[in-house]
């Protein structure tokens, strides 16, 4: 028994280091933030964030590839909706954009694409493993639609590009390039539809 409340108080420990690292880092960058100021954040003595993480290089792959297992999660749950082609692709098309909306996903994706040159490995496994979530979904989703008659398309990762790249320009380029808050001026919702319809006018079965 005590044996497992030690495990848990140091696996929250643990989390909570994470958790003030992921804020510091994506505010300050990886070379502003120091480890001094990580602990300081987690409550925590310097020699116990040591003792969970023995450089800032092992803090920083620990959050980035924490966040790969959790970083599709609202695009996978879209996946999951019943209906017809534009039901299904809107509501896939909506949590996507509205994931790519959030200032964290942009500073997560910014800080990662500024390390990639220190950290390569570790970058290359967020984007792949980012394209993989997020564009497995959707091919998914298109797989289905064709099996159904819905849609016809030659090649489902093709035809997911396309859709996903109909959002990322407005979402994720526009955070990117004009600041991690900075919202489209069209509700989300409004993009999404509009991008299903394209979509929908190229693969669309009449």
């Amino acid at each position: 028994m005590l044996v497992g409340a030690g495990l848990k108080r140091s696996g929250h420990k643990r989390e909570e280091i994470l958790a003030s690292a992921r804020s510091l880092f994506l505010k300050e960058g990886y070379a502003d933030t120091g480890m001094e100021v990580v602990a300081r954040a987690a409550g925590v003595s310097t020699a116990t964030l040591y003792a969970y993480f023995p450089s800032k290089a092992d803090l920083f792959k620990a959050i980035v590839l924490e966040t790969v297992s959790s970083v599709g999660a609202p695009v996978r749950e879209a996946v999951r909706v019943k209906g017809d082609a534009r039901t299904r692709l809107a509501a896939l098309a909506v949590a996507y954009a509205t994931f790519l909306s959030r200032a964290d996903t942009r500073a997560m994706f910014r800080m990662v694409t500024a390390e990639r040159r220190r950290f390569e490995d570790v970058a290359e496994y967020f984007l792949q493993s980012a394209r993989d979530e997020l564009g497995g979904a959707a091919i998914s989703v298109i797989n289905d639609l064709a099996r159904t008659g819905e849609i016809r398309v030659e090649k489902a990762s093709w035809a997911a590009g396309q859709l996903l790249g109909l959002l990322d320009h407005v979402t994720l380029v526009l955070g990117i390039t004009a600041g991690d808050d900075v919202l489209p001026r069209r509700p989300i919702k409004d993009i999404a539809e509009d991008a299903v319809e394209t979509f929908l006018a190229r693969y669309g079965v009449r």
